[in-house]
């Protein structure tokens, strides 16, 4: 099974459609939210990104923004 985590922020359109998107195709993730733990912003920018949300597979591949095509092959 994959371990999926999606960092997220509060107020954050893309992140809810994000989470709203695994959770209605039973994709089980780990939330990580940068405004409760500021320590996941020096992660994030470490690996390249700059905005949020990033969803990362098994600790290796990452999806950055709403991509549903992407997140649809979790689903597999």
């Amino acid at each position: 099974m994959k371990k999926v985590t999606v960092f997220t922020k509060n107020n954050c359109m893309q992140c809810k459609m994000t989470k709203k998107f695994l959770a209605a195709h039973n994709i089980a993730f780990e939330e990580k939210n940068i405004n409760i733990n500021p320590e996941y912003v020096d992660y994030l920018k470490d690996q390249g990104f700059q905005a949020v949300p990033v969803v990362e597979i098994n600790g290796e591949s990452s999806i950055a923004g709403f991509r549903p095509d992407a997140l649809k092959q979790l689903a597999v």
